[in-house]
C-alpha cells in the first residue's frame, strides 16, 4: 500500500492542512514534521507543535511524527551544532553576501529537513517501485515554490492546498475553525531569510532570542575572519544585526520588506509552510 505522508512545517499552511485532513477534507493521514535542532527552530513552533497541533492530531486519529537527523554513528545532529562546531568551516544557512545582501548556497533544508523525511519513508516501505506521496503545503499565492520532481526515486510530490485552489490568506480561517490558535511564523530563529520586520519583532518581544542571533552572527563573522574571508550576515544590510536594528530601528524597514527578492526564498516547500 502506497505511503502518503504530508509535510507539518508548523507554520499557517501545513497546520492548516492538518485541519482539512481532521475534517476528512485531505486524504493525509500521516503527517511529519523533521526537527532541525530543538536548539535550532524556533521554540513558538515547538511550543505550538507539542502543545496544539500534537494533542490536536491525536485528537482525530492522525499520526504527526517528529523526526530529526542522526549521524552515521546514530548520535543526533542540530543545524545550531553543525553551525557552531568548534573548527568547522561550514555555512549551511543561506548567510547574506557583504557585496549584493543576496543569500550563498545552503544544505540546511536539504540535509536536516528533506533526507530526514525521504529515510523515515524508506524505512517505512517506501520504494522507487512504490514511491511515497509527499504533501508539501504550498497554496496559490507561491506557486512558484511548488516543483515537479523531488529528485529523490523514492518519493512523488503532491501539492493538495493547490489543488483546493487555496491561498495562504485563506488559512487562518481553516485552522481557526477547526478551534485551534494560530501558530506563529515557522523559520530557524537564525535563518537569513527572514524578513526585517520579523528580526525586528525578535527584538522587541524576544530580546534573548535577538541577543543568541546577534552572537551567533558574530561567531560566523569571526571564523570567516580567522580563514581571511570576508564577512558574512544574517540580512541584506551588510551590517552586525545589532547596528541595523540599535534602538529598536527595525520599524524602518517595515514598508521595505518585499523589496528583497530572496524573503521567503526557501522553494522547497518544508520551511515556512
Amino acid at each position: 500500500m502506497t505511503l502518503h505522508t504530508c509535510s507539518y512545517g508548523g507554520g499557517w499552511q501545513s497546520t492548516a492542512a492538518l485541519a482539512l485532513a481532521a475534517q476528512g477534507r485531505l486524504d493525509y493521514r500521516v503527517f511529519v514534521f523533521a526537527n532541525v535542532g530543538d536548539d535550532s527552530e524556533y521554540p513558538g513552533t515547538l511550543a505550538y507543535l507539542h502543545q496544539v497541533a500534537a494533542p490536536f492530531a491525536a485528537a482525530h486519529d492522525l499520526e504527526l511524527h517528529e523526526l530529526g537527523r542522526t549521524r552515521r554513528d546514530g548520535t543526533a545532529e542540530t543545524l545550531y551544532g553543525r553551525l557552531t562546531r568548534p573548527g568547522s568551516r561550514s555555512l549551511p544557512i543561506p548567510i547574506r553576501m557583504p557585496d549584493t545582501g543576496a543569500p550563498g548556497t545552503r544544505s540546511c533544508t536539504a540535509d536536516f529537513k528533506i533526507r530526514v523525511v525521504a529515510r523515515w519513508q524508506r524505512e517505512h516501505g517506501a520504494t522507487a517501485a512504490d514511491p511515497a506521496v509527499t504533501a508539501l503545503g504550498i497554496t496559490l499565492d507561491e506557486i512558484h515554490r511548488a516543483r515537479s520532481d523531488s529528485g529523490i526515486a523514492h518519493q512523488r510530490l503532491a501539492y493538495p492546498l493547490l489543488d483546493l485552489g487555496l491561498r495562504r490568506a485563506d488559512c487562518p480561517g481553516i485552522i481557526q475553525d477547526a478551534g485551534l490558535p494560530m501558530p506563529p511564523r515557522s523559520a530557524c530563529w537564525f535563518c537569513p531569510l527572514k524578513r526585517p520586520t520579523e528580526w525586528a519583532r525578535l527584538q522587541r518581544e524576544e530580546p534573548a532570542l535577538f541577543a543568541r542571533a546577534c552572537d551567533l552572527e558574530a561567531q560566523l563573522i569571526e571564523r570567516r575572519r580567522a580563514l581571511g574571508r570576508d564577512p558574512v550576515y544574517l540580512t541584506r544590510f551588510g551590517r552586525p544585526l545589532a547596528e541595523v536594528f540599535a534602538h529598536q530601528q527595525g520599524v524602518l524597514f517595515d514598508s521595505h520588506d518585499r523589496s528583497d527578492p530572496d524573503l521567503d526564498a526557501c522553494e522547497s516547500g518544508y520551511c515556512m509552510t
